[in-house]
Formats: structure tokens, C-alpha cells, sequence
């Protein structure tokens, strides 16, 4: 197979899928030309293996939840393709979603399969014709607050989402649930103090939601794909699995602690997953104030949104880095995810300087 898509990878090790048991399932629920089934992996992405399922010129795309045991709610297959397979109506990045398996003798997991889209994902590059000049960066951060708002500006009852998800009472419902996840994923007392301090102060100043928006709910760079062709043309949002209704600053709290700007410090790099190489980025100030203007919201408690969005980042990486201690994962990704969990809790106390 042609693998000049960097995305791409030779499936890695302990993450195999049974071939002839999928190659059965999908010949009887697709309509392929070709039936020598080839699969590679997506190198990209942290949680959900992701899997190129391809027919001859068919291709298709496979997701499925990480091996080994996941916090219950999480990984939630048929939730991404509910929402793909919905949102895709009105919101054309979302890749629609053509199948959901229930049967997991098949690969031993619950999975979907994506249409598949082309062109380019930014990780830890810049794309090379961005390199040095400010006004295209700037353009594309823009663009990514753009897509953000045009989700959030989305009706549910449009796509017939209107009942999903628990809107009411969300933010104190995911404070809750996070600091859940945390405890029980926690195998070191990391900074316990300003962590319950963290978590005191969180409780005592929940804001009040504005509106019940469709929410992404992993939104940054790296879960965008470009055109290959303009690099500010947005081809795909990908990584649905989290997506619910509830309040859209979460959204941007959770960006935020992706974002880096110029006069951002050292640990602030270990957070980063966008390129670091030229900080040419807008400011958080910025792309906050943006967002507001397209949508009309207030931005007034936005700081509670980002010290939110720190702890759970910490909190999604500690449970990936569990993982990775335990050898549910051999992938090397993770072994320094330590440190980017220690300097998350840090932020998160310093938004507010206690």
C-alpha cells in the first residue's frame, strides 16, 4: 500500500485486528468492488485507535476505544456515530458515520465505520508554507474559532439532537465527574494541595450556563483536517466520542489549554499540542474575544472555564498515562505525560493565583 500519507502507520503492536473476522462483517454490510481488505493505523491521537480500512480504491475509516479496561462512559462508540452520523446534516466537516457494530466478538471491541477524508492534520509542524509568516497563522487560528462557533450555533432539534446529552446542571455534573476520574486514575499525591484547592474553588464559583449548545468537547488543532490543497480550508473535524449538549464555553475553556502564545512559558510548551517552532499564534485574549464577537457570548467567566479545562486535560492524561504504567499500552507517546499532567494542575491553580 501506498503509505505516503504521514498520518499513516503499520499497525502497532497489541493493537491488531482480527482480519478475516472484519473482512467477513464488512463485505456484508458495504458495498465494495474489491474484496482484498488492507488495514493500517492512524499514528495520530492519544485514546480511540483509529484503523484505514481500504478495498482496493474503497477506503474507509475505523475507530474503536483503547485496549484494555476504560472508564465506564468513555470511548463511547455509538455516541460518536449518533452524533457523526446526525451532525453530519448540517455540520459537513463532521465525517459521517456509515456503520456502528455492537458485536464485539468481531474485533473484540464496539466500533464504527467513518467515510474517509484527505488531506492534513498540524501536530507538532507547522506546514511548511505557513513557516514565518504571522498573517497565515493568524488566519488559520481565526478559522479554527470560526468552525467552533458555527457548531455551537447550531440548533440540536435541527439534527435531532435535541434530547441528547443531561444540559441541565452539566458544569457541576462534569466538575463532579472528572475529580471522579481523577481519584480513582490518581497513583501519586501530585501537588494533593493545591489540587483540593483547585476543586474547592471550582465548586464555590460554578458559573451559570448561557445556552445548551451541541459541544465537541476535545476541540483543538490537531483534531482538524486541512485541505491539502489551501491550507485554510478545513476538510474534517474528527474525535466525536466526547460530544454532548451543555455549556459551549467548555469548549473554549478546554482550547484554551491547547492554545500557546508568544509570551507563554516553558510548561506551557509541554501542554501544547500545536507546532511550537514560531509562536505566531493570536493571544488567548484574542481568540476569546473573537469567539464572543461570532457568537454572541459572554466571556466574562472564562477564566473558571480555563482552569476547568486544565484540571480535565490533567485528568484525560492521567488516565492515558495510567495505562501506560500499567502496560495496557507500549505506545512511547506517553511516557512523559507526567510532567504535562504536573503543569496542567499548575495552571489550573494559577489562573487564579491562590
Amino acid at each position: 500500500m501506498n503509505k505516503e500519507d504521514k498520518e499513516l502507520i503499520d499497525v502497532r503492536k497489541g493493537e491488531h485486528i482480527d482480519k478475516g473476522s472484519l473482512k467477513k462483517y464488512l463485505l456484508s454490510n458495504l458495498e465494495v468492488e474489491d474484496h482484498n481488505l488492507e488495514i493500517l493505523q492512524f499514528g495520530g491521537g492519544h485514546a480511540n485507535l483509529t484503523y484505514l480500512i481500504k478495498f482496493g480504491k474503497d477506503e474507509f475509516v475505523l475507530r474503536r476505544p483503547p485496549i484494555g479496561p476504560v472508564a465506564p462512559s468513555s470511548h463511547d462508540m455509538f455516541r460518536e456515530h449518533k452524533v457523526q452520523s446526525s451532525l453530519n446534516k448540517l455540520f459537513p466537516l463532521a465525517p459521517n458515520s456509515l456503520i456502528f457494530c455492537d458485536n464485539e466478538s468481531i474485533i473484540g471491541a464496539k466500533f464504527h465505520i467513518i467515510e474517509r477524508r484527505k488531506g492534513v492534520v498540524i501536530r507538532k509542524e507547522m506546514r511548511p508554507e505557513f513557516e514565518g509568516s504571522r498573517e497565515s497563522i493568524r488566519k488559520l487560528s481565526f478559522k479554527m474559532i470560526d468552525i467552533i462557533s458555527d457548531l455551537h450555533k447550531i440548533n440540536p432539534n435541527d439534527i435531532g439532537l435535541g434530547n441528547f446529552g443531561k444540559p441541565e446542571g452539566f458544569v457541576l455534573r462534569q466538575l463532579n465527574g472528572w475529580e471522579d476520574r481523577w481519584r480513582k486514575s490518581s497513583f501519586t499525591k501530585i501537588e494533593e494541595t493545591r489540587f483540593d484547592k483547585l476543586i474547592n474553588h471550582l465548586r464555590l464559583n460554578v458559573p451559570v450556563p448561557q445556552a445548551a449548545t451541541i459541544l465537541h468537547n476535545d476541540y483543538k488543532l490537531d483534531n482538524i483536517m486541512w485541505s491539502k490543497f489551501d491550507a485554510t480550508i478545513p476538510v474534517a473535524v474528527f474525535d466525536w466520542d466526547m460530544c454532548t449538549r451543555g455549556d459551549p464555553l467548555m469548549d473554549i475553556g478546554h482550547m484554551l489549554n491547547y492554545w500557546i502564545e508568544e509570551s507563554d512559558d516553558e510548561n506551557c510548551k509541554k501542554i501544547t499540542s500545536m507546532p511550537i517552532k514560531s509562536l505566531m499564534y493570536p493571544s488567548r485574549k484574542e481568540i476569546v474575544n473573537y469567539y464572543s464577537e461570532k457568537t454572541g457570548f459572554n466571556i466574562n467567566d472564562i477564566d473558571w472555564y480555563y482552569a476547568f479545562g486544565a484540571f480535565k486535560l490533567a485528568v484525560i492524561l492521567q488516565q492515558i498515562f495510567i495505562r501506560f504504567l500499567r502496560g495496557q499500552t507500549t505506545d512511547q507517546r506517553f511516557a512523559n505525560f507526567r510532567n504535562r499532567i504536573e503543569a496542567l494542575i499548575y495552571r489550573a491553580n494559577n489562573v487564579y493565583e491562590f
